[in-house]
């Protein structure tokens, strides 16, 4: 009498149970590599809770960066720790916030902003990778477009915010990415940077159009250190403002549409 161990195994049936296993196991450790940013979530309850999910939060891994540098992800330093400057609307869960002071700079809502480094974005050559025309000799405005330098910006009350003084160019991906506004009064005039991705240029009328801020407020918008340099957290303050601005811009903004 002789044993038959395989007699009834199907090498098809086989390969369909191995595949099963290996894709349950890729969508297991994909889903797990999407939690090393943003995770674990805080609850709104207590701040004991910690709220990961399954499957939890991996084990840190280090990446090397191409300045040389690294990082942690999960990170290792601690979470940004800057208190919420607002107050919720209503006493339940993920009630909307009402900022605290001045909402175009409080810093919550669609004026909230990241903590990145206080570094500029560089090319492949080390070189700040966002600079205006006057630091990038290689690169001008295509003569069939219209050259916003020189035109007036004009916020959502239809009043003149600022003067295009240049435009910043992206030098990896060639792009305009900034106005640079010359704005203010005579002897308080000061230079801050408008995205190009929030404003229409109307080469008719030579104005630059802007809707998320009015005239006023652009004396205001956050400016950087130096005057040819942009950093990555001097970059989430502008995009801030502007946010905030579609909100809190006029008080009628916040205001329910019915």
């Amino acid at each position: 009498m002789h044993t038959t161990y395989v007699g009834n195994i199907d090498l098809a049936q086989v390969i369909l149970v191995l595949f099963i296993g290996f894709f349950f196991g890729l969508v297991y450790y994909l889903h797990r590599e999407n939690k090393r940013e943003g995770y674990p979530l805080e609850s709104d309850r207590s701040g004991a809770i910690t709220v990961q999910g399954f499957p939890s939060v991996p084990k840190p891994k280090t990446y090397l960066l191409a300045d040389g540098t690294t990082v942690q992800a999960p990170r290792a330093e601690p979470r940004d720790m800057r208190p919420v400057n607002g107050i919720p609307a209503a006493n339940f869960p993920g009630a909307p916030l009402i900022p605290n002071g001045d909402p175009m700079t409080a810093g919550v809502g669609p004026g909230a902003y990241a903590e990145r480094r206080d570094i500029p974005d560089v090319t492949v050559h080390g070189t700040p990778k966002l600079v205006p025309l006057r630091a990038a000799p290689d690169f001008y405005v295509d003569p069939s477009d219209p050259n916003p330098i020189g035109m007036n910006v004009i916020g959502a009350d239809g009043e003149v915010g600022g003067v295009v003084r240049d435009v910043w160019v992206d030098q990896a991906e060639y792009l305009i990415r900034y106005f640079e506004v010359e704005t203010g009064e005579k002897g308080k005039k000061r230079n801050v940077l408008l995205p190009a991705n929030l404003a229409r240029v109307v080469g008719g009328a030579k104005q630059v159009r802007v809707k998320s801020i009015l005239g006023s407020q652009f004396a205001s918008v956050p400016t950087q250190k130096k005057p040819d340099v942009v950093t990555r957290l001097e970059e989430e303050k502008i995009f801030g403002f502007y946010g905030a601005g579609t909100l809190y811009a006029t008080p009628q903004r916040a205001e329910p549409l019915l």
